[in-house]
């Protein structure tokens, strides 16, 4: 599913997210073989296809899509039916679950803050919207949960 544009970019794309989103996540290869980064912004809507609350991962966003050790990636690669839930959950990790919500006409900026089981489970949620098996959906799921850096979340959401 690669596509090359320009002479030194891969852009890889996936289909829509939800029935909502008709732009494909585009990403280019950073070089490393591992990282990308978002070449447009990508939102999910928490809940539903016309929730409000949005999570806007901006362009320029870098994602190593699912982050799973290499000597796993026969079983569990870093892409499948599941990359676009993991890049909504590695953009809500390494912000700590805390994301712009809203700009007042001021400058200042509104967050909304999510805890880890929170984001750990946005991560479930936008994988079953996404048609990922059951399983390999739970077993993912289950790593994040238990294996996933808790430090510097805030505990309350708001």
């Amino acid at each position: 599913m690669f596509e090359s544009r320009g002479t030194h970019h891969k852009y890889w794309c996936m289909s829509s997210f939800t029935k909502s989103f008709d732009k494909p996540l585009v990403v280019i290869d950073t070089g490393d073989g591992r990282k990308w980064k978002l070449a447009e912004e990508f939102e999910y809507h928490v809940g539903s296809s016309d929730s409000e609350e949005v999570i806007k991962v901006p362009a320029g966003f870098v994602t190593d899509f699912a982050t799973i050790p290499q000597f796993l990636w026969g079983i569990f690669p870093p892409t499948g039916k599941y990359t676009k839930a993991a890049v909504i959950h590695d953009y809500l990790t390494a912000n700590k679950g805390r994301i712009p919500y809203s700009t007042s006409s001021d400058g200042n900026i509104t967050y909304r803050c999510y805890t880890k089981t929170q984001v750990d489970k946005i991560f479930l949620e936008a994988m079953g919207v996404l048609g990922v098996n059951p399983i390999i959906k739970r077993i993912i799921w289950g790593a994040v949960t238990a294996f996933g850096d808790r430090s510097g979340y805030i505990n309350t959401s708001i």
